[in-house]
C-alpha cells in the first residue's frame, strides 16, 4: 500500500456543505493534498458502478429510493445535498485518480457480488494503485478469489462473532480495517500482531497514537 503520511481521506475531503462526501470534488481536494482516498461503491439497477455510501438516496439527494432500484440515468439527474455535485461512477474516479494516490474501495453489501465483482475486475484491469474491502466475510472471500489485489475485512465492535477469529480466518482477508472503538481492546492488539491494520474513522489528530498504523480519517488536513 502506497501510502505517504498514513492517512486516508474519508470519502475524500468533504464537509458535507459546499463540498459532498464521495464527490469528484471531494476527491480533487485530496489529490490536492496527496491523501490516499476511500470511497464505497454499489450497483445500480441497470449494473453501473457508483460510487456513493448509502443504500437509499434520500439522506443526500432527497430522493427516497434504493440505489439497486434506480437506473443510472435517473441517478445523472440528481444532485448531491442541493450543490452541483453528481453522483460519479467508479469509471470518472479512476479517471480523475489516474493512480497519483491509493484508492480504498469499499464494496457495500449486495446481493450481486458475482456480476457486481466482474464489472469491477473489468474496470481495474488497467488500474493498480487499490485496495478492496466490505463489512460481509463472504464478499471479501469472494473476491480473494476473483481479483488480484489485496482485500481487507471490515471490522466493527457491533457484532463480536463476526470479528471472532473463526470469521476472520474464513474471510482469507490480507489485512483488516477496524473501527478505533476497539484500538484499546485485548483483540485488537493481538489482531495487530497478526494482520496490516486500517482504523476507521479517525476525527482529529489527538486520536492517533500509533504511527505505524494507516487511519481513515475525517476532518483533514491535520
Amino acid at each position: 500500500m502506497k501510502i505517504p503520511n498514513n492517512k486516508i481521506a474519508h470519502r475524500g475531503m468533504f464537509d458535507n456543505i459546499t463540498i459532498p462526501e464521495n464527490s469528484i470534488v471531494s476527491f480533487k481536494k485530496a489529490l490536492k493534498y496527496n491523501y490516499s482516498i476511500e470511497l464505497d461503491i454499489q450497483l445500480t439497477k441497470d449494473n453501473t458502478l457508483v460510487v456513493f455510501h448509502d443504500s437509499n438516496l434520500k439522506r443526500m439527494t432527497g430522493l427516497d429510493k434504493l440505489i439497486t432500484d434506480t437506473n443510472y440515468e435517473e441517478l445523472k439527474k440528481l444532485k448531491l445535498l442541493n450543490t452541483k455535485e453528481h453522483i460519479p461512477t467508479l469509471d470518472e474516479v479512476l479517471k480523475l485518480i489516474n493512480n497519483k494516490v491509493l484508492l480504498d474501495i469499499e464494496i457495500k453489501d449486495t446481493k450481486n457480488i458475482e456480476e457486481l465483482t466482474s464489472i469491477l475486475k473489468d474496470k481495474l484491469n488497467n488500474y493498480n494503485n487499490y485496495i478492496l474491502k466490505s463489512f460481509n466475510p463472504k464478499i471479501v472471500r469472494y473476491l480473494k478469489k476473483h481479483i488480484n489485489a489485496k482485500i481487507g475485512y471490515l471490522i466493527n465492535n457491533k457484532n463480536k462473532f463476526l470479528y471472532s477469529n473463526l470469521i476472520i480466518k474464513y474471510s482469507k482477508a490480507d489485512f483488516l480495517c477496524i473501527s478505533k472503538n476497539l484500538l484499546h481492546t485485548k483483540k485488537f492488539q493481538k489482531l495487530k500482531n497478526k494482520y496490516q491494520i486500517l482504523i476507521w474513522t479517525i476525527k482529529n489528530k489527538d486520536e492517533i497514537k500509533d504511527d505505524d498504523i494507516i487511519y481513515i480519517c475525517n476532518d483533514l488536513p491535520y
